[in-house]
């Protein structure tokens, strides 16, 4: 039961941090210059492992630096995931969410 409710929770996520780029591009009207159109979720789920490898390589380099014990691993369940992977994929997933109430914020001043 729980397990269902952590892969619900972890797509609903995937669901708003989609949503929340797609309103993110129509925002800042960028546009493909290439003559593919990829499909929208292919085109979120890069970005996303774009981001996602972009925060686990600093998050890898800032804990290297400071010298900072963490766990190798996380257990979640019957999974054992790299803990710094899993920060650093949700970090993803909440950035678009954390950007566009930023940008909601904004307007009101």
């Amino acid at each position: 039961m729980s397990k269902s409710i952590f892969l619900l929770f972890f797509f609903f996520l995937v669901y708003l941090a989609i949503k929340s780029q797609k309103k993110l591009q129509k925002q800042r009207k960028i546009k493909e210059l290439e003559k593919i159109t990829d499909s929208p979720f292919s085109y979120v789920i890069a970005e996303l492992v774009a981001v996602a490898g972009g925060i686990y390589l600093a998050l890898l380099l800032l804990v290297t630096f400071l010298e900072i014990s963490l766990p190798e691993r996380l257990v979640l369940y019957d999974w054992s995931l790299d803990f710094l992977a899993t920060l650093a994929l949700l970090l993803a997933l909440l950035q678009p969410i954390f950007l566009a109430l930023y940008y909601k914020i904004g307007q009101w001043f």
